[in-house]
């Protein structure tokens, strides 16, 4: 067997339309937020980190340069306490190798969403992508995350490439995908289907393509269907909450548009995923990018919110009606909303801080971005120290988890998971 290959099944169609696949570990599918964590997507940062200058992070959405062995650290805890509670981790790097060894149409797919004519010039771009082809599946996995630049291009200056002669050696020929370790924007599971999202910022948007790639032709996922697919609507999964079996969130704001979250209810209704969807305005800034930086659902009756929205938040409310028709109300304060959608009397809030300044700055460091493991039991940064500490008052448990370098690129533990297997509550 060589070197690219993997003892699995081999598959060239995606077969969208195809029956729920049987997978090799728990079930795949994903009805709420708290429900025992079985199976979890995470990418663990590599080279992409490394090309973030002072120069371009703010173009790659990065606050600052982090430090990368140190993140790698963070990163590397964090997932041990997820396998210590016994969430089987499934890396994106990994994956995505796997699948480029498995399959010639993924990595045809994947090289012609990396290399683009337009800016490169026909004749440079046919040179790189052939080149691309014959790399061994693990190094063409790197190239596609971490990108190239034009220093590193596999062969010699050529004269009449005015493209090369026109750029710097250190610019990208291919560009780095820095914001692949939050892996909850780029797809999400919505029952036994995955919704690949459309991400609304350039520095992100071919991220979709490889995360559709691995579901697409990866053996793991074989059969499994797509709730939702969209090239034009922009929507990210951080927009998403699963708040009961049926009733989901979706924020509007600077990352997924109106349309968006009209689009998806709609799919989700078709498909029979959902009966209700609240769509919830959030500022459009750089501090509340998701909804999932204001709230998150910690048990089943309770969410730790951003103290200042807790009374600004409020919902548009999407209904599938007994008769297949579509109704819309709102808006109404969002908690109510909420509760009255999930058939329970009121959602217990815990709030982010005791005083203004400190929810404020706890905010802005992902207090409110928790991943829950289990009902009552969530991942936090542990620099929120007041906000886990609420928690626990509240009764959480909270798994503290260092992020002083994971959280240059604004995103906390739920950011940074994408949850494939859960239990219904």
């Amino acid at each position: 067997m060589g070197a690219d290959a993997v003892p699995t099944r081999h598959r060239e169609d995606p077969n969208p339309a195809g029956p729920d696949p049987e997978p090799d570990g728990p079930r795949l599918a994903v009805t709420s937020e708290v429900g025992t964590l079985h199976t979890v997507l995470l990418h663990r940062p590599g080279d992409e980190l490394r090309r973030l200058t002072p120069r371009n992070n703010d173009q790659l959405l990065f606050d600052g340069i982090p430090w990368v062995e140190r993140a790698q650290q963070e990163h590397d805890t964090f997932a041990g306490v997820l396998r210590e509670r016994g969430t089987e981790v499934l890396l994106l790097s990994d994956l995505l190798a796997e699948t480029l060894a498995v399959s010639g149409a993924a990595r045809i797919q994947g090289i012609s969403a990396a290399v683009d004519a337009r800016r490169l010039g026909h004749a440079l771009a046919d040179e790189l992508a052939a080149f691309l082809r014959g790399v061994q599946a693990r190094e063409l996995a790197g190239i596609l995350m971490a990108g190239m630049t034009f220093d590193e291009l596999p062969f010699g200056p050529d004269a009449t490439s005015l493209v090369r002669r026109m750029h710097h050696g250190a610019d990208f020929v291919i560009d780095p995908l820095p914001n692949l370790l939050f892996t909850r924007d780029s797809s999400f599971w919505v029952g036994p289907r995955v919704a690949i999202t459309s991400l609304a910022l350039p520095a992100r948007s071919r991220e979709t393509s490889l995360t559709d790639l691995i579901y697409a032709f990866h053996p793991r996922f074989l059969g499994v269907r797509r709730a939702y697919e969209s090239h034009t609507a922009p929507i990210e999964g951080g927009d998403v909450l699963l708040l009961s079996h049926g009733v989901v969130a979706v924020g509007v704001g600077e990352r997924t548009s109106p349309a968006g979250a009209e689009a998806l209810a709609r799919s989700l209704f078709d498909d029979d995923l959902a009966h209700t969807v609240l769509v919830v305005p959030i500022a459009q800034s750089r501090a509340t990018m998701h909804l999932d930086t204001v709230c998150t659902m910690v048990d089943a009756d309770a969410v730790v919110m951003y103290p200042a929205a807790r009374e600004s938040l409020r919902a548009f409310t999407i209904r599938k009606e007994g008769d297949g028709r579509v109704s819309m109300s709102g808006s109404d304060p969002f908690l109510p909303a909420a509760a009255t959608a999930m058939g329970i009397d009121k959602l217990r809030v815990i709030d982010t801080g005791l005083d203004g300044v400190t929810a404020e700055r706890e905010q802005w460091d992902d207090g409110n971005n928790t991943l829950a493991l289990a009902p009552g039991v969530v991942v936090a940064y542990e620099r929120n120290e007041m906000t886990n500490a609420r928690l626990e008052e509240a009764g959480i448990e909270v798994l503290r988890i260092p992020g002083s370098e994971l959280g240059s690129g604004r995103g906390g533990p739920r950011c940074l998971s994408c949850p494939l297997s859960r239990n219904d509550r």
